[in-house]
């Protein structure tokens, strides 16, 4: 179990990730968390920089879906005005949003990258799928709600346990 809260790679932030590579790879598609991994938790819209970056995302040919446990109004309100689909109350680690995203995009789970911030949800359920992980450093810790505030002390204790 402790090895599916494994990321492939670890990142500082999603600004890190070499997308050519990715591509070179064979990926074609990235799954992404919304909440402290695009913008913080609190940011009701993107960044000029996180625009940028989507504009290279795309540039290099990357289909991207947007899926998120927050609600249906967070989601459509960050996803619509980018022009991104999405899947709110995704209900991760659970595999169906993962496998919905993947339909979305006509894509194998072996073409897929998944971004996040959260081993026990991000990462776990795209290492459970086949998918590619990629965790990176929240962005802003203080703006969380409870649940995930209890994930961040599993998680602790997960990596501590891991780190023996």
């Amino acid at each position: 179990m402790l090895k599916k809260l494994i990321p492939r790679k670890q990142v500082n932030s999603i600004y890190e990730i070499k997308l050519d590579e990715l591509w070179e790879q064979g990926y074609r598609g990235i799954i992404t968390d919304l909440d402290n991994t695009l913008v913080g938790a609190k940011a009701p819209l993107a960044t000029p920089e996180l625009i940028d970056w989507l504009k290279v995302v795309a540039h290099v040919g990357f289909q991207v879906v947007v899926v998120s446990n927050n609600q249906r109004t967070r989601v459509t309100k960050f996803a619509e005005p980018l022009s991104l689909p999405f899947i709110y109350r995704a209900k991760k680690p659970s595999s169906a949003s993962f496998r919905k995203a993947l339909q979305m995009m006509n894509l194998r789970a072996e073409e897929v990258v998944v971004i996040g911030d959260q081993m026990l949800t991000d990462v776990l359920g795209g290492n459970r799928m086949g998918l590619y992980t990629i965790l990176v450093v929240p962005i802003s810790l203080g703006d969380e709600g409870f649940f995930t505030k209890v994930n961040r002390r599993i998680e602790k204790a997960a990596l501590t346990i891991m780190k023996r």
